[in-house]
């Protein structure tokens, strides 16, 4: 039995089923393949980033989040402490999800939506789509490319049957150990073990009862040898996820092993259930490459990083939306040759970005086991207090670092892009913080708050938006014209405010479909159709067709 799809997606997680949303509100009919049943025992992740949440924005899908069953005024605090009845080091403080305030360059903020409430919102926006298609308990068993497509042999996990699906171009979502990566032969480079840690999921009613330090969602425990324990509240309520923070070595811990753990971490015995138990590996690596010509990698497939700072899940949704609209452009004919060829020139650098800062992140972390506290803060005491402050502002303040790092959730850019028209500006800064909003050709097209109530960002829709901004902007009818000979799709906005302007620097910009600027000025280019022909990925081809290299 052999079916066909325009894209295959393999592996139903948060960025396979971003993916098949992001196509499915694209117009592109498309299949995700999910080898396990979909229940999720251990959520990976907790943190959806505040680019995460833009993109929620624009799928309409804002309130589905909002109403997530992480309690909107559970404290958000980090807390470094000796013991949960011991002693505080510092602590961070934020307020509930429901009461934190958007950052002035953003719309939206980060929310606190774990993966297992997260999963169910991205599969049901996906699946709100009639054309998209989500089946599990299918394992992809093998595939085969072609200069046509690719052929996946998909077993039935229930039944042990196995068919053939047909794709035009087939993604791989499927994790850190991808069989499309292996099918493929793509390696990945780094460092395959920076920590072997252990995670225990647990349910304790009355946890925040049993000691002194009152709700926060994460407790980083420092012991003589620096810091050795996180508790994370997974659903700010009963149920919680204790890290033991290892080292290089391999080590599994047995269940005595844990149940000391969280004891000593109480300071005392207490009850609780341990739901499971997942030992894993923290990992800094990336793929060598990124796919071949129609089939691709996006998120733990392609890179591998710490969860310290909360960048995996997010950079995996942001491969996702820069492949969807190129895979649209693809199936529907308006993209040039290159245009495909552009997602590992612009992810894998972001990729190999976010990884090293994650590092960095565990490496602030870990910094404790460098600079052990002294002796005296784990003391009662005028001395003790003393100590205690010293050590836990200097914590407090490198630790900032992560909590912090709306420069690494927004401020990626494809500076390289071969479908990135540069404007010669200098390159600017890319710290993790602050973050300052550029309209350089590459970045994210900055937010501004309209008159209206509206951001910028909900300017941007499913094709190219040509803004014309100021007093008496350029026409850009030579642009509109270019790209309705190549059936581009393209919107003309017309805003005369002058903070948009001051925002984006230039008259005329043009953001693509994933709300990044393509390219900017203060009039039409001389050449508008090789303006259209490098965004749509076609420059290469049209100067190699003058050159008579190629047809």
């Amino acid at each position: 039995m052999t079916i066909h799809t325009p894209v295959l997606i393999v592996g139903a997680g948060p960025v396979g089923s971003a993916l098949a949303g992001e196509l499915g509100w694209r117009g592109v009919p498309c299949t995700l393949i999910e080898r396990t049943d979909g229940s999720i025992e251990q959520p990976k992740m907790d943190l959806v980033g505040v680019r995460t949440m833009e993109f929620c924005r624009r799928w309409g899908i804002l309130d589905w989040v909002r109403d997530a069953p992480y309690p909107l005024d559970y404290p958000q605090d980090y807390v470094y402490v000796t013991g949960l009845n011991g002693y505080e080091f510092a602590r961070e403080p934020f307020p509930g999800r429901g009461f934190e305030a958007c950052p002035p360059e953003s719309p939206q903020k980060r929310e606190r939506v774990p993966q297992d409430m997260f999963d169910p919102i991205l599969q049901r926006f996906a699946l709100s789509f009639p054309h998209v298609t989500l089946r599990y308990n299918a394992e992809l068993v093998s595939l085969e490319e072609s200069a046509d497509g690719v052929r996946a042999t998909v077993k039935d996990g229930v039944h042990g049957t196995t068919e053939t699906i047909a794709a035009d171009y087939l993604v791989g979502t499927d994790g850190g150990a991808s069989t499309v990566r292996e099918c493929l032969g793509i390696g990945m480079n780094g460092n395959p073990a920076l920590t072997y840690t252990t995670n225990v999921m647990f349910r304790c009613k009355d946890f925040d009862t049993l000691h002194d330090k009152g709700k926060a969602y994460r407790f980083i425990f420092i012991g003589p040898d620096g810091v050795w324990l996180t508790i994370v509240a997974v659903n700010g309520g009963d149920r919680f996820r204790m890290s033991i923070v290892g080292t290089p070595e391999k080590i599994n811990h047995s269940e005595a092993d844990i149940r000391a753990a969280l004891a000593r971490a109480m300071g005392r015995e207490f009850d609780y259930e341990i739901l499971s138990v997942m030992r894993w590996v923290r990992r800094e690596l990336v793929a060598d490459r990124y796919g071949t010509a129609r089939i691709f990698l996006a998120g733990d497939a392609a890179h591998l990083m710490s969860p310290t700072g909360g960048f995996g899940m997010n950079t995996g949704i942001g491969d996702a939306v820069d492949l969807g609209w190129k895979l649209e452009a693809a199936v529907k004919g308006w993209g040039g040759h290159e245009l495909l060829a552009s997602y590992e020139a612009e992810r894998r650098p972001v990729g190999l970005r976010n990884v090293a800062e994650a590092s960095r992140n565990l490496g602030r972390m870990l910094a404790t086991r460098q600079r052990l506290p002294p002796p005296e803060a784990f003391e009662p005491g005028p001395a003790g207090d003393a100590a205690r402050k010293e050590y836990g502002d200097w914590f407090a303040s490198i630790m900032r670092l992560e909590w912090f790092a709306n420069g690494v959730m927004l401020g990626y850019r494809y500076d390289n892009s071969p479908i990135v028209w540069p404007d010669g500006t200098p390159v600017p800064p890319d710290p993790s913080h602050p973050y300052t909003q550029t309209a350089r050709p590459g970045a994210r097209a900055p937010h501004v708050d309209l008159a209206d109530g509206r951001s910028t960002l909900d300017l941007f829709g499913r094709g190219f938006t040509l803004l014309r901004l100021g007093a008496n902007p350029p026409s850009g009818t030579r642009i509109e014209q270019a790209a309705a000979q190549w059936h581009v799709p393209l919107s003309t906005v017309t805003l005369p405010d002058p903070e948009v302007l001051a925002a984006y620097q230039r008259r005329l910009v043009l953001v693509r479909p994933d709300g990044h600027v393509a390219w900017r000025a203060d009039a039409e280019p001389a050449d508008a159709v090789a303006l259209i022909d490098t965004v749509r990925g076609n420059a290469n081809t049209i100067q190699r067709q003058q050159a008579g290299q190629t047809s």
